[in-house]
């Protein structure tokens, strides 16, 4: 696709400046359907900027806050003339590098799974201008099932993963940009089950870790389990690991849970995973086959910090959100009537660690922000 710059507008609905207390979140913005906002996604820069998109209908929103999460920009609208894909883990991802803030989504003429491409746009002004869309997957059509991810690497790459059915199968791949979007390298095959597919409906996610090698995690349908996976790439996704389950036991199950958990990584480049098995949200580590049982519940998200992994994670859509904090014995409700909530942390240890979710009270959608964590 051809780059063209494009000139943001300013949506309707704008943020407030005020200052709340850490433990207070805000609502960045709202609506009811059809035009509701929904599926927010976050990223922190090294500058400890804050990075949020999030879908309303077929319209991608961006918005960033400088002061820690205590405010944020007005929001702006990145121009699109495609159906959007959005829901249920669908919709735009978010990636900060030192120059630049990268936003993803899976857009078609048609939507609704018909067609979709993964597409890139690019902006290196915070936000006032957007270069783009590029598009991430080299085969036309394949990234229709809408779920991906993307993270930013220590040297100013980027990776998306997402579910592809160019081989008339739901496989896992992966592409690279040295650039920090503007330019997208090959696309690999990060994993094939040898069963047929992966689980269908389950987003797939990705980090880097500070020496550049990139992690993947999927949740895998093989042999009539539903179980998670994950590997690595030392080589910029150019080959994989051996794909490796994680977690003790197997869950049988002929149906996709639509829950595919987080990955995040130390600073001893150990990957630490949250993610769902039958009815329980449990963290683990890739270095390790063992497990710790968090609670009941679905939808985890993961970020890691020199102190340890934070978690949330949901009792049930439009129920409770629930935070587990780095040596903490108990987890702690942080929310209520919450769906598919999200948390980040900067890439520099002090920086600070924040979640967001959409929040439905009766026909009333909003995106909620909470500072989990204030800047050192």
């Amino acid at each position: 696709m051809k780059n063209l710059v494009l000139k943001v507008v300013f949506a309707l609905i704008v943020v407030s400046g005020s200052t709340v207390a850490a433990d207070e979140p805000i609502e960045v913005a709202r609506g009811s359907k059809p035009s509701c906002p929904q599926q927010p996604q976050l990223a922190v820069d090294e500058k400890g900027a804050i990075h949020l998109v999030f879908g309303v209908a077929n319209a991608i929103k961006y918005c960033r806050s400088t002061d820690g999460g205590k405010s944020f920009s007005p929001i702006v609208e990145l121009a699109n003339s495609l159906q959007l894909s959005l829901g249920m883990r669908r919709g735009p991802r978010v990636a900060a590098t030192s120059n630049a803030v990268c936003v993803t989504f899976v857009g078609g003429k048609e939507g609704k799974g018909r067609d979709g491409d993964l597409l890139a746009m690019r902006s290196t002004d915070g936000g006032a201008t957007w270069t783009g869309p590029v598009a991430v997957n080299s085969v036309i059509g394949s990234a229709r099932e809408g779920l991906h991810g993307m993270a930013a690497g220590p040297n100013g790459q980027l990776c998306c993963v997402w579910l592809d059915l160019r081989n008339k199968r739901t496989e896992v791949m992966a592409s690279t940009s040295p650039d920090g979007g503007v330019t997208w390298e090959k696309n690999s095959l990060v994993y094939q089950s040898p069963s047929g597919n992966v689980c269908e409906c389950c987003h797939p996610s990705v980090c880097f870790d500070v020496k550049g090698s990139v992690y993947v995690l999927w949740r895998n349908s093989l042999d009539g389990s539903r179980d998670m996976y994950w590997t690595k790439s030392n080589d910029g996704c150019e080959s994989f690991d051996e794909a490796a389950k994680l977690g003790l036991d197997t869950w049988q199950l002929d149906a996709c849970p639509m829950d595919g958990g987080g990955i995040a990584i130390s600073d001893d480049r150990v990957a630490a995973t949250a993610w769902r098995r039958e009815n329980t949200v449990y963290l683990s580590t890739t270095a390790q086959t063992a497990e710790r049982r968090l609670g009941n519940g679905e939808q985890p998200w993961i970020a890691c910090t020199p102190d340890g992994p934070y978690v949330i994670w949901l009792e049930k859509r439009g129920g409770e959100a629930k935070l587990h904090r780095p040596n903490s014995p108990e987890a702690e409700v942080v929310a209520q009537h919450a769906i598919d909530p999200v948390i980040v942390a900067s890439r520099i240890g002090n920086g600070p660690v924040i979640a967001a979710w959409e929040s439905v009270t009766g026909d009333r959608h909003s995106i909620q922000i909470l500072v989990i964590r204030s800047a050192k």
